[in-house]
């Protein structure tokens, strides 16, 4: 047990060691040029955890006393799923029914398909393992590095396993933040500024990246608008997969056990369920501010703010604990095997998503 008297020194410190990382990562992600280029903290804090892991777990492990361990993988574990379940707060029910029923079915097309397709490139046509393909899957059709972080749980995956997938989805997210603005504003895709919103938001895999993106011709735009509520809608579709994907789970392990598919143990990933639940609360919240004086909406605003910032800092440190904790002789074997994985999904959302939006839209 991590507090228990033996390890509570060491499970406290070595929070402590990954919160200071993660507030290093904030303070760099509160710069203004980072934020243009639409880098969050999450992503900044694994790329520090990482290089601290080059350095004390692949050079100097036994410089970082290995009582810090406890904290380490807590906060990689349990502060992880806290901090999934608060993502909710950013969520409401009514900006999804604000979008549309074409803006929802594009996100839960386009969602799908690229979580099957893959999984299914990665082991069968690149030989990828089967973890490693999911989580990479997860975050190009999600959310990012987020939902790479919510999948893992549900897994069980090693910690270079979501460095790996979590790299795919920095490097694939960066090119289409660039690439679709030039192909939007050069004339390639013929189309409006809604459908372009919805295009973005239901294809490009951060949150950061789809704001920025979607916001090229001003915030208050319909097309920026349009991309980020299409985009939180992918996002609150990580808990019924996150379920659909434990249930598949828990079936293959129990054929796969004893060859008989009868009474399975099913295991549900309750974060996911409690982060619908944060979501409907804050639809709840929202609603009430709506009928609300200015003075309480304002009060109320500034609460959903800084729990906000708050669960932002604790996903950051279930980041930096990842990178921290990653082997590089683990990486060993897999070539470029995750590499076209993510091109291939990245093909599929940029040119699978622009058939799915002309069509349905």
């Amino acid at each position: 047990m991590p507090f228990s008297v033996e390890k509570r020194n060491g499970t406290f410190l070595g929070i402590f060691f990954v919160a200071i990382i993660a507030l290093v990562a904030t303070i760099l992600g509160d710069i203004e040029a980072i934020k243009k280029i639409g880098i969050s903290p999450l992503v900044i804090g694994i790329v520090i955890g990482i290089v601290i892991g080059i350095v004390f777990a692949n050079t100097l492990h036994d410089k970082m006393p290995s009582s810090w361990e406890s904290g380490i993988t807590f906060s990689g574990k349990k502060i992880l799923r806290f901090a999934i379940v608060f993502y909710g707060f950013r969520i409401t029910f009514q900006e999804i029914a604000d979008v549309g029923l074409d803006g929802f079915l594009v996100s839960l097309i386009m969602l799908s398909t690229t979580f099957i397709l893959g999984t299914w490139a990665g082991v069968k046509l690149f030989g990828l393992d089967r973890d490693t393909s999911m989580l990479t899957a997860s975050g190009a059709s999600v959310c990012g590095a987020a939902a790479v972080l919510a999948t893992e749980p549900v897994l069980m995956a090693q910690e270079h396993k979501v460095a790996i997938a979590v790299s795919m989805v920095v490097l694939f997210g960066t090119i289409a933040m660039f690439a679709y603005p030039v192909m939007y504003t050069s004339g390639v895709l013929d189309m409006t500024q809604r459908e372009f919103g919805i295009y973005v938001g239901a294809t490009i895999h951060e949150v950061a990246q789809v704001v920025a993106v979607g916001g090229i011709n001003g915030s208050e735009s319909e097309m920026a608008k349009s991309a980020v509520i299409v985009k939180m809608t992918r996002v609150i579709m990580i808990a019924p997969m996150l379920i659909v994907l434990g249930i598949y789970l828990s079936f293959m392990a129990k054929r796969e056990g004893n060859g008989v598919a009868g009474a399975i143990k099913i295991v549900i990933p309750w974060f996911a369920v409690y982060f619908i639940g944060v979501a409907g609360l804050n639809s709840l919240i929202q609603a009430y501010i709506a009928t609300s004086s200015i003075t309480v909406a304002n009060s109320i605003s500034i609460i959903i703010e800084n729990i906000n910032f708050i669960d932002t800092f604790l996903l950051t440190m279930a980041m930096s604990a990842l990178g921290i904790s990653t082997r590089f002789s683990k990486f060993k074997g897999l070539g470029l095997a995750p590499l076209y994985t993510a091109l291939l999904m990245f093909v599929w959302l940029v040119l699978g998503g622009y058939v799915v939006v002309k069509v349905i839209c």
